[in-house]
């Protein structure tokens, strides 16, 4: 069966920061519900399903959250579907909602996601515990540091690369409203001077640990065609994909999984994309260590093997450049893990909605959504555009 059309109506975020003792994870996500709510001018009588994302429940120690959360996030007396794909887990949320639009199951569907990291600690969370630990396990960090290294060695980009995309997201980041860190004083020479972490990742060039939550409302051909015969613009989604491989076997490419790359060919063939670099105007990438701006952007097929640095070098990927990437700032600018994902397809959407206000890029017709997770093992992205497919 056909895929039936479906489109974005509607965003919402909260303010991204380290702590958030004033709401609980109920108050938070509702504060990104109503707003998305408000901006798709939908009410609850008009939410057919709610879709839940969230990441490793010791997050925050809270063991299904969604369950006891299912009044305040208005599912009560609708379906509610938990996702959890690890850090990807925002994105496959976005697209397991939009497949519930696109099978013809429901009209209108609400996709939420959110972390609470102030009430647990996320770096032991995702560290091996004693006594199986590798030497220096500690986090997401100690993990991928020695990835970043590998793709050093191969592509011989030069070591200030790192510190480039940090100061480019940054600098994007003081102009969205949301954004945890908001720095527009951040130098090249800051960010190098920085605390080394995991050589080759310094602290400037990691993402902050975010309390927050994003919403987005998924509406079919009708809503949507609603929607724009008032004067409000939809994005259309024009193609989603999802793949996933085991975190260790042998041979496995640390730098460019495998998945990520079949993920983003299914992505670019079901969008009839066949130059990713000329025909997307804006993407919004996971990035949580700043190098990995230009490992993915090989990995998803903008650019071949060992020149995805040279893109960044050239300043490309800046506002104003070949492809705009993380112009909202990014997960190096804001990471509340479990939305970081759904962020990156909600900033998406608003590019084509030409609601991205100060970090707005001009004329933007078509954006990529990406989020990875776990091991980079899961993987979930969207191609979005301001007309219907």
């Amino acid at each position: 069966m056909s895929k039936q059309p479906a489109a974005v109506l509607g965003t919402g975020q909260t303010h991204y920061v380290a702590k958030r003792h004033d709401v609980s994870m109920s108050g938070l996500l509702r504060e990104a519900i109503d707003r998305a709510m408000t901006d798709a001018e939908v009410t609850w009588d008009d939410i057919d399903a709610v879709v839940v994302g969230k990441a490793p429940d010791l997050f925050e120690g809270v063991m299904m959250p969604e369950l006891f959360m299912a009044d305040a996030i208005g599912a009560t007396g609708k379906p509610l579907l938990r996702v959890h794909t690890a850090g990807s887990v925002g994105g496959s949320t976005g697209v397991v909602a939009s497949s519930l639009v696109q099978s013809g199951v429901h009209r209108r569907v609400l996709a939420v996601a959110w972390e609470k990291q102030s009430e647990s600690n996320a770096m032991w969370a995702l560290s091996i515990p004693i006594p199986f630990n590798m030497p220096v396990g500690a986090g997401a960090g100690g993990y991928f540091a020695p990835h970043v290294r590998s793709y050093i060695r191969r592509s011989h980009a030069p070591e200030h690369i790192g510190a480039m995309v940090a100061v480019k997201d940054r600098l994007n980041g003081a102009k969205n409203p949301y954004a945890h860190l908001r720095q527009p004083n951040i130098t090249l020479e800051s960010v190098q001077a920085s605390q080394m972490l995991w050589d080759p990742i310094r602290y400037d060039e990691t993402c902050p640990s975010s309390d927050g939550a994003c919403a987005v409302v998924i509406g079919d051909e009708t809503s949507a065609r609603a929607r724009e015969s008032d004067g409000k613009n939809v994005a259309w989604i024009h193609a989603t994909a999802m793949r996933t491989e085991p975190t260790t076997f042998a041979g496995r490419d640390q730098v460019s999984p495998q998945a990520g790359k079949d993920a983003a060919a299914a992505l670019w063939k079901a969008a009839g994309i066949t130059d990713p670099l000329t025909e997307i105007d804006a993407a919004e990438i996971y990035v949580p260590f700043s190098w990995f701006e230009p490992m993915w952007l090989e990995n998803l097929g903008f650019v071949g093997e060992g020149e995805g640095w040279k893109l960044t070098e050239a300043g490309d990927t800046a506002m104003g450049g070949t492809l705009p990437v993380n112009c909202s700032g990014g997960v190096l600018s804001s990471n509340p893990i479990g939305a970081s994902g759904l962020i990156r397809f909600a900033e998406a959407a608003m590019q084509v909605m030409h609601r991205a206000g100060d970090h707005q890029v001009d004329g933007a017709r078509k954006a990529l959504a990406h989020a990875y997770g776990g091991g980079s093992q899961y993987f979930s992205m969207w191609v979005v555009g301001s007309e219907q497919p």
